[in-house]
């Protein structure tokens, strides 16, 4: 595989339903996200939801959407909704956000 192909930026836009308000499924995905280099945003919804955009290399990000259909230990995920956006660079840093 190139190199430039496995280090390309991409970003996801990302809905999570299921049990993911009220687990810390937005803190643990801030960690995650840390963990991983990603920058971005998490959020609750007021469905019930938690959205989630994720920018960075495409190793990083994949992982990152993974980790998002399991989500914390209390936490029952049902549906993860993924939508791959052109990538902006805006963020410094990866934050819960309101």
């Amino acid at each position: 595989m190139d190199e430039k192909v496995k280090t390309a930026t991409i970003r996801a836009h990302v809905f999570v339903s299921g049990r993911v308000q009220g687990v810390s499924f937005r803190w643990y995905t801030q960690r995650k996200a840390q963990e991983l280099g990603v920058t971005g945003w998490v959020r609750n919804l007021w469905d019930g939801q938690v959205e989630a955009i994720f920018e960075g290399n495409e190793k990083a990000v994949d992982n990152a959407v993974k980790w998002c259909h399991i989500g914390p230990p209390s936490a029952q995920v049902d549906n993860v909704d993924v939508t791959y956006e052109t990538p902006s660079g805006e963020f410094s840093g990866f934050r819960i956000t309101w």
